[in-house]
Parts: C-alpha cells; sequence; structure tokens
C-alpha cells in the first residue's frame, strides 16, 4: 500500500482539525433553530390551555372564534401601530380607500395609547370643516365609547349614508370636559389634486392624498397651469397629506428627477429589498419648486419630499414631517380577511430612513393653529407624530435622533386673527406665502448670469 506524500498528511491533519468545528457550528446552529422551534411549541401549548380553561370555566358560553379573532389582533397590536388583522368587510372597505368613493366625516386616523386619536383631517372634507385637528382624542362616536374599537371598526362607524349626522366627541388639550361636534358625512372626493395659479408664471399644486389616479390628475395640472404661460416656479403643497399608494408617490417625483434613486426599502426578506429609480425625461421641467410640508404630512407624502431635497431638486418648507416611514404589505387571507404587515422600512436616496424621524425641512416655518381659550388667543401647536405611537419601530438607523421638533405653544396679542389658517388662502396662510416669496426670489436668481 502507498503511504500518503507529506503534503497530503497535513491535509488529512487540517481535515480532522477542521471538521469537527463544522460540525459544531452546525450542532449550534440547528440547536439554536431547534430550540427556538421548541420554545414556539411550548408558547402555543401555553395558548392551548388558557383557551381551554376559557372554554370550560367562563361565566358565560363564550364565541371561540371571536376569542380566536381577538387573540390575533392582540398579537398584531403588539408589533407596531400599522400591523393588523382585517376581517373580510374591514379587508373590503381598506380597497374602497384607493378606488371608487365613499361617505364619511374625512379624517386621517391611528391609535396612540389605545385612545382613537386624529392623525389630520382631510382639506375641504366635512370634519375639516368643522374644525376637527391633528391630535384630537375620540373618545365616542354617537354616544358610544371607543375604547375597545379597533381602527377599521371605528372607520366603519364614521362611515355611512350621505346627508347622515355623526357625533363624535373629542378631547383636546385644554379642555376640561369632552366637545361634541355633529358632523353631517358627505362625499369624500377621492380627487387628489387641485391647483391654482399665484400669480403669473408661478403655479400652485395640492396633493391631498396618493390614490390611484394622482399621477394622472398631477400630470393634468401641470399642463393645465402651463397652458397659461411659462412656468417660472411651482409650489407643491404635502400638507396634511396622510400618505396612500407608494408607486404613485414614486411617478409623481420621477416628473422632476432624471436619474438616481428615489426611494428604496430594506426588511428582513431579500425580496422586501426594493429600489425604484428614476427614469430620463429629457429635463423638461427645470424651474425652481418648493414643497410644502408639516406635522400631517406622512408616508407617502415623506417620500416625495425627501427624494426631492436629497437630489436638491426642490426646497422644503415647512413643520417636520409625521416620520411614517415603515412599509406595509397587505396579504390576503384563505377566508377572505387581510393581514396588513411592516415588512419593511423606507429610505430616501441619501440612505435617511423616514420612520420616526420624518423629513426636517431646509426652512423651518411653524405650523400656525389660532385657537382662543381661558379669554386668550394661543398659537397652539401639539400634532402626533410617528414616534408618539406606542410600539411604533425604530428608525433603523442607529445614529438617528427620533426626537424631531417639539410641540410649541406661545401665546399672542389679542388682536392676532382667530380662525385656523386655510392653506388656499395665501394672505393669511404664513407657510405659503413664504414659500411664494422664496419661489420668486428662486425664479429672479437662475435668471442671473454667474461670472467668474
Amino acid at each position: 500500500m502507498k503511504k500518503p506524500s507529506p503534503l497530503a498528511k497535513k491535509i488529512i491533519i487540517v481535515l480532522f482539525i477542521c471538521l469537527p468545528v463544522v460540525t459544531l457550528i452546525c450542532w449550534e446552529r440547528n440547536s439554536r433553530v431547534e430550540a427556538k422551534t421548541e420554545d414556539i411549541y411550548k408558547n402555543l401549548e401555553t395558548f392551548s390551555s388558557v383557551l381551554s380553561l376559557i372554554e370550560k370555566n367562563y361565566v358565560e358560553e363564550i364565541d371561540v372564534d371571536k376569542v380566536m379573532e381577538g387573540a390575533i389582533k392582540g398579537m398584531l397590536a403588539s408589533l407596531d401601530p400599522h400591523s393588523s388583522y382585517m376581517k373580510p368587510d374591514d379587508f373590503q372597505e381598506l380597497k374602497i380607500e384607493t378606488k371608487g368613493s365613499f361617505s364619511g366625516i374625512g379624517i386621517e386616523i391611528t391609535m396612540k395609547d389605545g385612545v382613537l386619536t386624529v392623525v389630520s383631517p382631510i382639506e375641504g372634507t366635512p370634519a375639516f370643516e368643522k374644525g376637527v385637528q391633528s391630535g384630537d382624542k375620540i373618545l365616542k362616536i354617537n354616544g358610544e365609547s371607543t375604547q375597545d374599537l379597533s381602527l377599521m371598526e371605528a372607520v366603519k362607524k364614521l362611515r355611512g349614508p350621505q346627508g347622515t349626522e355623526v357625533t363624535i366627541s373629542i378631547f383636546r388639550e385644554g379642555m376640561t370636559e369632552l366637545k361634541d361636534i355633529t358632523i353631517v358625512r358627505n362625499v369624500i372626493p377621492l380627487i387628489s389634486v387641485t391647483s391654482k395659479t399665484l400669480e403669473p408664471g408661478f403655479g400652485y399644486i395640492r396633493i391631498r392624498s396618493f390614490q390611484s389616479n394622482t399621477t394622472k390628475e398631477f400630470k393634468d395640472a401641470l399642463e393645465a397651469l402651463e397652458k397659461e404661460g411659462p412656468l417660472h416656479g411651482l409650489v407643491i403643497d404635502l400638507r396634511n397629506n396622510p400618505g396612500g399608494l407608494l408607486d404613485q408617490a414614486v411617478k409623481i417625483s420621477d416628473f422632476f428627477i432624471d436619474h438616481g434613486m428615489i426611494v428604496s426599502t430594506k426588511g428582513r426578506l431579500k425580496e422586501q429589498n426594493m429600489e425604484f429609480k428614476a427614469h430620463n425625461t429629457g429635463g423638461k421641467y427645470k424651474f425652481p419648486i418648493v414643497v410644502l410640508v408639516n406635522e400631517g404630512s406622512a408616508s407617502a407624502s415623506e417620500i416625495v419630499a425627501g427624494a426631492l431635497q436629497d437630489h436638491k431638486r426642490a426646497l422644503i418648507l415647512g413643520a417636520q414631517t409625521f416620520g411614517k416611514g415603515s412599509v406595509q404589505t397587505i396579504i390576503p387571507m384563505d377566508n377572505g380577511a387581510g393581514l396588513r404587515l411592516t415588512t419593511a422600512r423606507y429610505y430616501t436616496p441619501n440612505d435617511r430612513s423616514i420612520q420616526a424621524t420624518g423629513i426636517t425641512p431646509d426652512i423651518i416655518v411653524p405650523t400656525e393653529v389660532i385657537e382662543q381659550h381661558d379669554g386668550k388667543i394661543r398659537k397652539k401647536i401639539n400634532f402626533l407624530r410617528e414616534k408618539d405611537l406606542k410600539h411604533h419601530i425604530k428608525n433603523g438607523n442607529e445614529e438617528s435622533n427620533e426626537e424631531g421638533t417639539a410641540p410649541q405653544e406661545e401665546v399672542v396679542e389679542p388682536n392676532a386673527p382667530q380662525e385656523p389658517t386655510k392653506t388656499s388662502d395665501i394672505t393669511s396662510d404664513n407657510q405659503l406665502n413664504q414659500a411664494f416669496v422664496l419661489l420668486k426670489g428662486l425664479a429672479v436668481f437662475n435668471k442671473l448670469e454667474i461670472t467668474d
């Protein structure tokens, strides 16, 4: 028998030395998986035991399906504010929000510390006209407590036939008792874009939310403004825009960005990591842009603002945005229900996570909400943000600071205006007024010939 060469001996020795290590690593990995699986089975056994004890010993006969549904909802609620289980009829309600039309009062709502809370009213809707504000806590709907309602259950109670009334009982900071507001339901228009000319050559386009037809409406509005004459500047108003469809936000950004990243998503799974890039449109729109944002600008609004800011294609003016930078995937279930699950975070072109921090404007102009209280007129700013929500997921960038801008309150002189500012009126809208002045300055600057 031929003896192994010295080199072969060395290889055999190395294999014998390394093999136990490899085996050990594999064993450790398998042990971790097995231990995790074992823990899951133990917890399932505990859950099954609790359910059995409830079924046998509870004071009244229980509806097992209802109890199981409650357990699923509780499990998802422990993750973050945006993950939820939707029953079949709730799932259908969600689909209505982006297609067709519905009758309601026109507010974006969330759960904060278990309390139904207004994120922002939608401009031009019955709730907006009645003075409902961001941060208002809705404690009753038609006299019934909202304490045990899910978001979708609350939505169904607030919606209803056009012309019917619903009374919400709200609590707002500074109040000593609940305030009842009776609102007549109306068709909530899914026309998401409005526009006007601020002055010859200077346009204004407001995006209320990002729906399936937003890109078309935006393009039509832009073309209509251009027909009046060459555009020297544009204000894009994203204030109190709660978000909507991701693809629409990407397409709106793509109007003004010719190359590079618009937004990316990063999750735990490879298929959740996506990149959305701009297409070269030949630089059709080169005029200056100012984007207006505030505390009610969330999700898709923040994607547009972040993309235009990072590409230095627009100046962002207003207040720190909401900070909703997580991606929710809607997963249909076999029983017709839907699972809304947070699967990733949004990142701007400069790899900034929006989550819980939002977009910081280039020029900060505080949002003014004027109201009278205790005989004094106060300028109150106390908006709800993502970072205020219980179980909100972290930013994703370790060095990030989630504090954002702090709420402000300032006593102003008695002769100050007492009505809430309207975004459609430039004379009383401080943010829009400053954006317009800035825009005209940028347009003049672009005409200057800079020489060395």
